[in-house]
């Protein structure tokens, strides 16, 4: 294992695995791009979905999907960065939306723990985000920290205007939270914080998740998981969340990838 973290097992004669959220335009990455995909190939990642956090981020996400096999784009404007939303940038994310490497919209969704945003203005742009998913129908893609009333209560609200089509990134939440998210329609993803020995409660919700609507994701290079905590994060360590799902819900690691990766291959509609 290099001092970059890459992952101590890989999977091996079983499905591959899809990371359905990384950050692979970070600066982080700049240094050894191309061998991050391929040690992402070599622990058994087939896909990677990068995500974009603002007008410049999507369209990096938009590039590298091009130039990648492997990756494909999600676009769109986090909730902390809708402060900074220049004229005309809702249009370039709205034309971007249809390209044909774009396969969600987001993230967006609401942040109470940054200062970055009044609240009211990452309510608007959360529902932009799912108007604009089902003009595309593509899924959108939800951020929550430290506001998971404040994002139940929308997507409760954007529910009675029809079916939903996304997934609760990076999911922390309780059960109580998480039961009606599932109920209303939406997918829940697990990272590396799923692994932290003191989530015990987050294990076991992630256990209970029905099992056609459970996705795993790195946030790379965010969020490392056990062993690799502290270190960069990269896409390759997916397969150590995946072994913790797999471990929590009472499945074999194969199980888990042949079901996560078919999630999010009908979700995300990949070939």
């Amino acid at each position: 294992m290099d001092g970059l973290g890459s992952p101590s097992y890989e999977v091996s004669g079983c499905s591959m695995l899809i990371d359905t959220h990384a950050h692979l335009d970070e600066q982080a990455f700049d240094v050894d791009r191309d061998e991050v995909l391929q040690r992402a190939r070599d622990a058994g990642v087939e896909r990677i979905l990068t995500i974009g956090i603002n007008v410049a981020t999507s369209r990096a996400a938009v590039a590298l999907a091009e130039q990648h096999e492997m990756v494909s784009a999600v676009i769109g404007i986090q909730p902390n960065y809708v402060a900074e939303v220049q004229p005309h940038d809702w249009d370039t994310i709205e034309q971007l939306a249809t390209h044909p490497q774009v396969v969600g919209i987001g993230e967006t969704g609401l942040d109470r723990y940054w200062d970055y945003a009044p609240i009211e203005q990452q309510q608007d742009y959360f529902d932009r985000h799912i108007d604009l998913s089902r003009r595309v129908n593509k899924p959108f893609v939800v951020h929550c920290r430290e506001a998971e009333a404040d994002v139940v209560e929308q997507l409760r609200r954007a529910a009675n205007d029809g079916p939903l089509n996304g997934v609760m990134h990076s999911f922390c939440g309780d059960a109580e939270v998480a039961a009606v998210c599932i109920e209303i329609g939406m997918h829940m993803s697990f990272a590396g914080m799923l692994t932290f020995k003191k989530n015990e409660a987050l294990r076991t919700v992630a256990s209970r998740v029905p099992h056609d609507r459970l996705l795993i994701e790195t946030d790379a290079p965010y969020l490392s998981p056990v062993p690799l905590r502290g270190k960069r994060n990269e896409p390759a360590n997916v397969v150590h969340t995946a072994k913790c799902v797999a471990e929590a819900a009472g499945m074999s690691l194969e199980e888990l990838a042949q079901l996560t990766t078919a999630n999010a291959k009908r979700l995300f509609a990949l070939s």
